[in-house]
């Protein structure tokens, strides 16, 4: 199964807090920070959801 590197590039700082907590459930906490997420349905409409706030690369 693929895997997805995930990065946080904006602040959650004054976001909605739907936002916010689905950003920590992906286990992102500060800017810059990077995790490997597998690319399933439950990640994809996460992401989806945070669109804005990060930069998704696919990891073989």
């Amino acid at each position: 199964m693929a895997q997805l590197k995930v990065t946080l590039i904006h602040s959650v700082a004054h976001r909605l807090p739907k936002q916010r907590k689905i950003v920590e459930a992906l286990g992102l906490h500060r800017v810059n920070s990077t995790v490997v997420q597998p690319d399933n349905e439950a990640t994809r409409g996460a992401l989806f959801q945070v669109a804005h706030l990060i930069k998704v690369e696919e990891v073989k």
